[in-house]
C-alpha cells in the first residue's frame, strides 16, 4: 500500500489538461498539417519523395506499383494509415490538383469528377523530372539535416533541398489544431522571376513584386476577377480570390437541327466537381431558379473538358451566364490563407517574406553544398599529393614496402620518414602498380591541379554572398527553362481595382460587326494606306451567309455605345472587345452584351467623354428624328437602357454625337442629302423615352442611308437660304476646291467624291433636300454619307469583309451632279458596307503606360 501511494504524484487537472493539449496541438501543426516553408511539403509528402528517390524510381526508370511505394514509406517513415499515404501520392500526380505534378502515374489517379483512384495495387508510379531536378537534387550533398525515423532503425531529411518555391508553386492547403492554411499555386516561371527581382533589389516591396508574379495560376485554368484579393493575400497574408470558369456562348446545331445558342464551358475554378457542377445546374433548372436553358449535357473528352447548355429560342445567353455565375460554382472564392512553418513555428507571410525565406534557406543548403564539396576536394586532393610525393621517391617506398613485416609496420615506416599522413599511407600501399607509368602520373598531376582550382573556388564562394546569389539565379533560371509553361488563369478587371487603362496604351482601333452578330478589334496599324481604286485587304473572315454590318473607328480607352432596333442602348469598353488578327472571324456579340436572337445591333457610337455640351442625335428608318443630352447615358446598367420610343414598325438606325451649335446631313439610297442645324429651333432636346420628330422626306421608294455630323465652326459659313431647288449648274470654283471640309459621299459600286459642304445649303428640318451624287451605273446606290478635312484618312469596308485604308486627298473634289471617281475595286456581287474615319489620337496618349 504504501509503494503505491508513492507512484501517486499530485497534480493541478487544469495545468495537465492545458499541457497535454498544447503538446498535441504542437505535433499536429509541425508534423502533419502545415507545410515547411523552405520546402513547401507537409511529412507525409516530403516521405514520399524521398522514399521514391531511394527506390530509384526517377523519371528515366521504369514504373513501379503504388503499393510498393506506399509499403516502403509505412514501413521506414510513416507511422500511419495506408490509405493516408496513397491519397498523398495519388494528390502529387493529378494534373487537376498540382500546378506542376511531382510524381507521375500511370493508370487511373481520379478524375475531375471526383471519381475515385483505382486501388494502390493496380496504379504505378514513379517521380516527374520536375520533384528530381528541383527538390531531391543535392540530397546526398550534406545540404540538408537528417533526422531518426520513428523507431531510430533509418535516416530521414528534416526538408528537402528545394531549387525553386515549391510551397507557392503548388500550393497547400491544410487544418490544424487552432488554425488553418489554404495557399493558391502559381506559375513557375512568374516565381522564378520574382526570385530574382528579390535577390537583385532586396529592397523591393510587395507591391513591387506583383508586377512579377501575377497572381496565381491555377491548374485547371479559369478566371480570376478582380486583383483585390490577389493584393490581400500578398500584402497581409489573407485575401479573397474570386475565381472563374471559362465560358463562351456559340451558336450551334445540335444533331442536325436548327441552330441555337449555346454557353460552352471549357474551364472550371481551381477545385470545382465537374459532376457536382452539371447535377446543381439541373437541380436550379427544375426548380426554376434559372430561366431559359433547354438542355444540359458533358462533352468533354481526352482533349479536353467541354459542357455544352442549350439555350431556349426566347433566352438571353448573357442574363443565364451571369445567373450561372451567381448561383452555381461556375464561380467561387478561393479564401487565401498564407500560413507556414518557419523554424517549426507557424508564420503568416506576406509574398515577400515566402520568397525571402526561400532564399535564406536556398543560400544555406548551397553553402553546406560547397562546404561538402571542398572538404571532398580537399580529401582527394590530400591523397593525390601524398601519390605525387611517393612518385617522386618510388624507389625508396619501394625498398620500404618490400622490407617490411607486415602491412601496418610498412604504414608506420611510411608515416616516421615521408611525413606521410595514415590516410596517404594507406593509399600508397593500396596503389596499383599501372599507377608508376609516366602517363598515369600525369594524369594525377593533372587531377590535383584541377581540384587546387576547385578548392579555390569553393573557398570563394563560401567567402562572396554575392557568388551564392549567382548560383541561385543561376539555378532557378535553368528550371525555368526547363519546365516552365504559360500561365493558364487569366486575370480580368474587377470592380474596384486599378482601371485597365492606367495599364493600357490608348492606340486607334478599328472595331467591325458582321449582320450575325461576329465583333472584333484591330489596330488601325493593320491598315497601311493605299491608292485610289486598289483592292484593299481582308479585314475579316466572313461567312459566305454573312456581311459586314458595322464598321467604325475609335480610340481603346473610349467607351462604345451599341443601339439595337428596339432602341436600347448597351455599353463596352472599347479594349474589352477581344483584339484579333484581321483574318479572324471575331467572338460573338452575346457574349458581350444580353440581347436575344431577334434583337439586332443598328448604330455603334465611341464616346471619349460623357460631357454637357454633347447630345447623341437618333435618326429611325422611318425618318424620326432627336437629340439626348449625352449625359443621359453615362450609366447604362449592364442590361441595357431605352435611348428612344419606337412606333409600331420602325426602328433605330443612326446614332451620332453633336453640340448645340453643329448641323446635321441625311442621305437618301436615291442620292439625295438634307442638310438642317441641330440648334433648338430645328431640334430641341428630348428625353430617353421619346419618339422624335419628323427629319425628312422621301420620293415613291427611297429610304435614309446615312447621317453625320458637320462641326459648329463650319456652319457658320454655309449659305442659310432655305431653297430646296435639286439643280446645281455651276461648276466649282477655285475658291470651292481649296476649301475644306467636304462631303464625302461613296456608292454601294465603290464610287466616290468630295463635294464643298458649302453647296449643300442649309434648309429646313422635313424638306426633300438637294441631289448628293448621281449615278454612273444603273442600279447603284448611296453607300455613305461622311464629313472630312483636308488630312483626314478614311477607312471602308465591303460586304465580304475587304477593307481599304486611303487618304481623303486621293478622292477628288466634284460638284453635287457628277458621279465621282473609283474609289475600291470590287470583286463579282461584292458592295461598299460602310465607311469609317481613322480617329485623331494625341501624342501623349500613345506613349506606354507602366
Amino acid at each position: 500500500m504504501t509503494t503505491s501511494q508513492e507512484r501517486i504524484i499530485p497534480t493541478d487537472l487544469s495545468n495537465e489538461m492545458s499541457r497535454s493539449y498544447l503538446e498535441y496541438a504542437m505535433s499536429v501543426i509541425v508534423g502533419r498539417a502545415l507545410p515547411d516553408a523552405r520546402d513547401g511539403l507537409k511529412p507525409v509528402h516530403r516521405r514520399i519523395l524521398y522514399a521514391m528517390y531511394e527506390l530509384g524510381l526517377t523519371s528515366d526508370r521504369p514504373f513501379r506499383k503504388c503499393a510498393r511505394v506506399v509499403g516502403e514509406v509505412l514501413g521506414k517513415y510513416h507511422p500511419h494509415g495506408d490509405t493516408a499515404v496513397y491519397d498523398a501520392l495519388v494528390r502529387m500526380a493529378q494534373s487537376f490538383s498540382m500546378r506542376n505534378p511531382l510524381v507521375d502515374g500511370h493508370g487511373n489517379f481520379g478524375s475531375i469528377d471526383n471519381d475515385p483512384p483505382a486501388a494502390m495495387r493496380y496504379t504505378e508510379c514513379r517521380l516527374q523530372s520536375l520533384a528530381t531536378d528541383a527538390l531531391l537534387r543535392d540530397i546526398e550533398a550534406e545540404t540538408v539535416d537528417f533526422a531518426d525515423n520513428f523507431d531510430g532503425s533509418q535516416q530521414e531529411p528534416v526538408v528537402l533541398p528545394a531549387r525553386v518555391p515549391q510551397l507557392l508553386l503548388n500550393g497547400s492547403s491544410g487544418i490544424a489544431v487552432g488554425m488553418a492554411t489554404n495557399i493558391p499555386p502559381h506559375n513557375l516561371g512568374e516565381l522564378i522571376e520574382g526570385t530574382i527581382a528579390l535577390i537583385q533589389n532586396p529592397e523591393i516591396s510587395d507591391r513591387e513584386l506583383m508586377q512579377y508574379i501575377k497572381g496565381p495560376d491555377f491548374p485547371t485554368g479559369g478566371q480570376i476577377i478582380g486583383r483585390a484579393g490577389i493584393r490581400d493575400a500578398y500584402i497581409t497574408g489573407r485575401g479573397s480570390i474570386t475565381m472563374r470558369g471559362v465560358a463562351a456562348i456559340e451558336t450551334i446545331a445540335p444533331r442536325g437541327r436548327q441552330e441555337k445558342e449555346a454557353i460552352i464551358i471549357t474551364q472550371l475554378p481551381y477545385q470545382t466537381n465537374k459532376a457536382s457542377l452539371i447535377e446543381k445546374i439541373a437541380d436550379l433548372v427544375n426548380d426554376k431558379k434559372i430561366e431559359g436553358i433547354s438542355d444540359i449535357r458533358d462533352e468533354s473528352d481526352r482533349n479536353g473538358m467541354r459542357i455544352v447548355i442549350e439555350l431556349k429560342r426566347d433566352a438571353y445567353p448573357r442574363v443565364v451566364l451571369n445567373n450561372l455565375y451567381k448561383q452555381t460554382p461556375l464561380q467561387a472564392n478561393f479564401g487565401a490563407n498564407m500560413l507556414a512553418l518557419v523554424s517549426s513555428e507557424p508564420l503568416l507571410l506576406t509574398i515577400k517574406q515566402f520568397l525571402q525565406v526561400f532564399i535564406d534557406f536556398r543560400i544555406e543548403a548551397i553553402t553546406r553544398r560547397t562546404q561538402y564539396q571542398l572538404r571532398k576536394a580537399e580529401e582527394r586532393d590530400h591523397l593525390l599529393q601524398g601519390l605525387l610525393i611517393a612518385l617522386q621517391n618510388i624507389e625508396p617506398i619501394i625498398q620500404l614496402i618490400r622490407s617490411a613485416a607486415d602491412t601496418a609496420t610498412a604504414r608506420e615506416e611510411l608515416i616516421a620518414r615521408f611525413s606521410f599522413s595514415q590516410t596517404q599511407a594507406d593509399a600508397i600501399l593500396q596503389m596499383q602498380l599501372r599507377r608508376l607509368t609516366a602517363l598515369e602520373a600525369e594524369k594525377i598531376q593533372a587531377e590535383h591541379e584541377e581540384l587546387l582550382r576547385q578548392i579555390a573556388d569553393f573557398q570563394d564562394i563560401l567567402a562572396r554572398r554575392e557568388r551564392i546569389e549567382a548560383i541561385i539565379q543561376a539555378e532557378v533560371t535553368e528550371i525555368k527553362n526547363t519546365h516552365a509553361t504559360p500561365r493558364r488563369t487569366e486575370i480580368i478587371q474587377g470592380e474596384g481595382d486599378l482601371l485597365d487603362t492606367d495599364l493600357i496604351a490608348n492606340e486607334q482601333a478599328v472595331i467591325l460587326l458582321t449582320e450575325q452578330g461576329y465583333i472584333k478589334r484591330m489596330p488601325v496599324g493593320t491598315f497601311d494606306i493605299q491608292n485610289r481604286a486598289t483592292r484593299g485587304k481582308a479585314a475579316a473572315k466572313i461567312k459566305d451567309d454573312d456581311v459586314v454590318k458595322h464598321f467604325m473607328t475609335c480610340c481603346d480607352h473610349d467607351t462604345v455605345l451599341f443601339f439595337s432596333d428596339r432602341g436600347v442602348v448597351y455599353s463596352v469598353n472599347a479594349y474589352q472587345i477581344p483584339a484579333t488578327s484581321r483574318t479572324a472571324r471575331g467572338i460573338p456579340l452575346v457574349q458581350m452584351l444580353p440581347i436575344s436572337q431577334e434583337e439586332r445591333i443598328t448604330s455603334v457610337v465611341a464616346v471619349s467623354e460623357f460631357t454637357q455640351e454633347q447630345y447623341l442625335v437618333m435618326l429611325t428608318a422611318k425618318g424620326y428624328i432627336k437629340k439626348t443630352a449625352l449625359s443621359a447615358f453615362s450609366n447604362i446598367r449592364s442590361n441595357g437602357l431605352i435611348a428612344i420610343c419606337l412606333e409600331e414598325g420602325d426602328e433605330l438606325r443612326w446614332v451620332r454625337l453633336a453640340t448645340e451649335e453643329d448641323s446635321i446631313i441625311i442621305g437618301t439610297r436615291q442620292g439625295m442629302a438634307i442638310h438642317f442645324q441641330a440648334n433648338n429651333r430645328q431640334l430641341r432636346p428630348l428625353g430617353r423615352a421619346t419618339k422624335g420628330v419628323k427629319s425628312m422626306k422621301l420620293k415613291g421608294q427611297d429610304e435614309l442611308i446615312s447621317m453625320d455630323i458637320i462641326p459648329a465652326q463650319i456652319v457658320a459659313t454655309i449659305d442659310t437660304n432655305g431653297d430646296d431647288d435639286d439643280e446645281e449648274s455651276e461648276e466649282l470654283t477655285t475658291e470651292d476646291v481649296n476649301r475644306g471640309p467636304w462631303v464625302l459621299a461613296i456608292t454601294t459600286n465603290g464610287y466616290g467624291k468630295r463635294v464643298p459642304i458649302t453647296k449643300f445649303r442649309l434648309q429646313n428640318r422635313a424638306g426633300m433636300g438637294v441631289r448628293a451624287i448621281k449615278f454612273k451605273t444603273p442600279g447603284d446606290c448611296l453607300a455613305a454619307v461622311d464629313i472630312v478635312n483636308p488630312e483626314d484618312e478614311f477607312l471602308i469596308i465591303t460586304n465580304r469583309g475587304i477593307m481599304i485604308r486611303q487618304a481623303v486627298d486621293a478622292i477628288s473634289q466634284q460638284s453635287r451632279n457628277a458621279t465621282g471617281v473609283r474609289v475600291q475595286k470590287l470583286d463579282g456581287d461584292d458592295a461598299i458596307a460602310a465607311v469609317a474615319l481613322v480617329p485623331p489620337v494625341e501624342e501623349e496618349a500613345l506613349a506606354e503606360v507602366e
